[in-house]
């Protein structure tokens, strides 16, 4: 058995679990947040993807204790109460879903692909970084849409806080 602490969503939580339970199972039976979703375990489809230190990683392939210590933001931790994040909101605005299986693991991927690229992003390299998760309805165009949408107002809020 390993004790993990993490920092989630904010609030430090401790758990013990067994040494070889994933960090995605952590996460949905230990913590009861079900919108980081399995789909493969196998780190194919991406549907389990959250933030762990500030980068997007599938934790259906890390271990719980491998992340004791960590900050972990998960798709229920984006919304600030009543308000839902830029993306979500861009997601819902652009129908960027259709099932939702992959969304929340999408929405993940795709907040940290705007930070990481201070909004800047075009349609080639939206598409290129959410190679690692799979829709099997969408088509992505809304999903391209959606983002784009997010990093535009990302750009415009961080220059009006630049000035």
């Amino acid at each position: 058995m390993s004790t993990v602490t993490l920092t989630v969503n904010g609030t430090e939580q401790t758990k013990t679990v067994e040494d070889r339970t994933l960090l995605v199972h952590l996460i949905r039976d230990h913590l009861g947040l079900t919108g980081t979703h399995v789909g493969c375990d196998t780190t194919q489809c991406g549907a389990c993807t959250v933030i762990l230190d500030g980068r997007a990683v599938k934790s259906c392939t890390i271990l719980a204790a491998a992340a004791d210590g960590s900050s972990l933001t998960t798709v229920e931790g984006l919304a600030k109460g009543d308000k839902l994040h830029d993306v979500q909101t861009a997601f819902h605005e652009c129908h960027g879903l259709q099932c939702g299986f992959c969304t929340p693991g999408m929405i993940m991927a795709s907040v940290n692909m705007i930070d990481r690229h201070a909004g800047v992003l075009d349609e080639h390299t939206i598409r290129h970084e959410l190679e690692g998760n799979l829709c099997r309805c969408t088509g992505y165009h809304n999903i391209v849409e959606a983002v784009l949408q997010a990093a535009e107002k990302y750009r415009d809020e961080h220059a009006i806080a630049a000035e």
